[in-house]
């Protein structure tokens, strides 16, 4: 299994909490006020699940969600994963059937693959303290192609008799992306086709190896996203992360993807990471030249952790 590193929370925490006392403070006479709601992003494998919620097959205690809900702050806190609203296993077929040509969307991951409808039916519930069910997803099913879990096995929050869901955790891979402008998805493509061509420049993405349709279409998917509205020193360290859970999985469960199958998975989600990965960095809330959605005090919402290959912070970025 591979080691636990936790030297995150000593950034982190210290960070939401402020985040969390400023979203109290606007809320302090709203007896109806919506829970605080915080967004965490980072490729696989980086260790935002073992931030955020469990070792995806130990089932611990996340140390986020376990510090929110002891004093002294005790917030009732859920964790939503980007991972619990693929969709099924049925549909994702459905997609990759309807889409041949389209490596990108033959198994979940990208941006296309995951059911929004739901996501922001959960969202919406949850904001106006209503009883929700929480979405969770097999990786195990199917042989590693993964299937949603059955609605009746979901945890129920805000049931009648329960304290109300004060902190939602929303981790994700693509938490947080933003759709490029056509003509800049294309320059980015051009580049990355390019370098493929320039044999000196040791091109190793993914990017210039599909279609410029191809990852079209995921941006395009990606503009319906906003409705969902840590990081790597180098986003190729995620083939090795995905390997080393990939094994744990098989090892707790007894099936999975073997090395040629996770690595062909992982192909499939890298020309996002080269397209999207720099928007991120720069800021979710960011404004935009055009845009009238963004919020007027964008600085200091967002905290950005770049982390080694053995998933070691080496920089803390306040953003």
């Amino acid at each position: 299994m591979p080691e636990i590193v936790d030297d995150k929370s000593q950034h982190c925490i210290p960070f939401l909490l402020d985040r969390l006392k400023e979203h109290q403070t606007r809320y302090a006479d709203d007896a109806n006020a919506p829970p605080f709601f915080l967004g965490l992003n980072g490729v696989q494998g980086v260790g935002k699940t073992v931030l955020s919620d469990a070792y995806e097959w130990e089932w611990k205690v996340s140390i986020l969600q376990k510090t929110l809900r002891s004093s002294p702050y005790s917030l009732p806190t859920v964790t939503l994963s980007l991972d619990d609203i693929y969709l099924t296993h049925t549909d994702q077929v459905a997609l990759a059937e309807s889409h041949p040509d389209n490596p990108l969307v033959q198994h979940r991951g990208q941006p296309s693959t995951h059911d929004l409808s739901l996501g922001k039916k959960v969202f919406e519930s949850l904001a106006a303290n209503q009883p929700t069910a929480i979405p969770q997803y097999d990786k195990s099913a199917f042989s590693g192609q993964g299937d949603r879990v059955p609605e009746t096995q979901w945890e129920v929050v805000n049931k009648e008799g329960d304290e109300k869901i004060k902190a939602v955790i929303f981790e994700g891979w693509c938490v947080g992306f933003r759709p490029l402008d056509d003509n800049v998805l294309r320059e980015k493509w051009e580049t990355a086709v390019r370098q493929i061509e320039d044999k000196s420049s040791h091109y190793d993405g993914r990017l210039g190896h599909v279609k410029l349709e191809d990852i079209q279409a995921i941006n395009d998917a990606l503009k319906e996203y906003d409705v969902l509205t840590n990081d790597a020193q180098n986003t190729r360290f995620v083939y090795d992360w995905r390997q080393e859970q990939e094994r744990t999985l098989i090892a707790a469960k007894g099936t999975g993807m073997n090395e040629e199958q996770l690595n062909h998975f992982v192909d499939g989600y890298y020309p996002s990471y080269e397209l999207f990965t720099q928007t991120l960095r720069n800021g979710v809330f960011h404004p935009t030249t055009g845009s009238d959605t963004q919020v007027a005090d964008w600085r200091d919402r967002q905290l950005r952790l770049v982390v080694d290959k053995k998933r070691r912070v080496q920089e803390v970025i306040r953003i």
